[in-house]
């Protein structure tokens, strides 16, 4: 009897953190090929030999199960330092599809909805205008001065959904890029001191007419808009509600003294090699949490949270989202015909959906979902064969053919 309660106790404490993480499995027990996986490793080292990365880690999880977990390179390429699974990245822009998530849970608690104006939670947003570009004197220089524009009142307000598919025109152009410096942010800022201050910039242009990528300023209101529906901050929202339930233990706004080790040089490409850049110094202050760019990640990590994607809003036992809501994400909500947009790549809720692959020239399946980050960082959800593939590296002007090559060696390596 004490050794029957003794063995319970142990798997009950063990329990827990296997359930924390991905299970590994043999690629032939989740319908792939261990030898064509090594492909993998032959197309990303074939980026690094050209110098256009330094190093990557790469993960391929099918049917819940992470069939290859790779490290490749350098995460220093000076002192020649090797890259580890555990590194850390900067994953910029895959942060929006976070953000994305934790709008989509209010919106299933009846406290956002996709149709509420901005101005619901930020009333500093009502009344916004457009702004509308004026031609340059004749014989002026292209870039003499900022842009001349006048504006117009909008034609109706901008929305949660415009926020989450960038047709909002919120700090997508070059007149809102034009009041940057009036609304600049302060060292000491919160959400709360600076999202209001987007309110009283120009519209790059109509809400809905165009898709143009609103590189921070959209989501970092979408996060402002979570403090205000949740009653937390931000950073507490994602860690109660998200990280916390999905064991995502390093993933975070601001990386601390201990992770620096873990965290790979960045660079960026020229011509045929790589100059290491100054990205760590250039951190949102600690009190700024930012929904389109703040995040550091694991890939295990935001593996745990792309396969809550793939399994409809759960992992482990942990619901996030229903599969409903999910569904909904990976819609089409900005169809590939909409100014702005290329063919093949339409936009959901805060991902790419890829609506026609032979258009988009990405070996993925017809509803695969996913979104990159501007260090080079990239995951997809392919629901049809349950893959989940995340690519991460820290070049900051990434020449995207890897990401098409890593999708072809990806799938190339389903056999069953």
């Amino acid at each position: 009897m004490r050794f029957r309660i003794c063995f319970v106790s142990i798997l009950l404490a063990v329990m827990p953190s296997m359930a924390a993480s991905l299970q590994e499995a043999k690629p032939e027990g989740v319908g792939l090929s261990s030898e064509r996986l090594q492909r993998i490793h032959e197309t990303i080292q074939r980026h690094i030999d050209s110098h256009q990365i330094s190093g990557a880690v790469t993960l391929v999880a099918r049917r819940g199960r992470i069939a290859h977990l790779e490290a490749h390179g350098a995460m220093d390429v000076e002192s020649g330092k090797p890259m580890v699974k555990n590194s850390i990245f900067r994953i910029w822009s895959m942060s929006k599809v976070v953000a994305g998530v934790s709008i989509l849970m209010l919106m299933e608690e009846g406290k956002v909805r996709l149709s509420d104006p901005v101005s619901k939670f930020i009333p500093e947003f009502k009344g916004m205008k457009v702004a509308v570009m004026q031609d340059r004197p004749a014989g002026a220089p292209a870039a003499s001065g900022p842009p001349q524009f006048y504006t117009v009142p909008a034609i109706r307000e901008i929305t949660i959904q415009d926020l989450l598919t960038h047709v909002s025109g919120l700090g997508s152009g070059p007149a809102s890029s034009s009041e940057a410096g009036r609304i600049a942010r302060k060292p000491t800022d919160t959400l709360a001191d600076y999202i209001p201050r987007w309110g009283t910039t120009p519209l790059d242009f109509q809400p809905g007419s165009r898709w143009t990528y609103s590189p921070l300023a959209a989501f970092d209101t979408l996060g402002r808009v979570v403090e205000i529906a949740s009653g937390q901050t931000f950073d507490k929202f994602l860690r109660n509600r998200l990280f916390d339930p999905l064991e995502m233990k390093d993933i975070f706004f601001h990386p601390e003294a201990a992770h620096l080790s873990r965290v790979p040089s960045t660079y960026h490409r020229d011509g045929n090699a790589l100059k290491k850049t100054e990205a760590m110094n250039h951190l949102f202050a600690p009190s700024y949490f930012s929904g389109g760019g703040g995040l550091f990640s694991t890939t295990e990590d935001y593996a745990k949270f792309a396969e809550m994607l793939m399994e409809g809003g759960q992992l482990n036992g942990k619901r996030i989202l229903s599969p409903k809501t999910v569904e909904l994400m990976a819609s089409i909500f900005v169809p590939d015909t909409t100014p702005g947009l290329k063919p093949g790549g339409s936009f959901g809720l805060s991902v790419r959906v890829v609506s026609d692959p032979i258009a988009a020239d990405m070996r993925v399946s017809k509803g695969s979902f996913g979104w990159d980050g501007a260090y080079g960082t990239h995951f997809w959800v392919d629901p049809k064969e349950k893959i989940v593939g995340l690519l991460m590296i820290q070049t900051d002007n990434p020449n995207r053919q890897l990401d098409r090559d890593f999708e072809n060696a990806v799938m190339q390596s389903i056999v069953d």
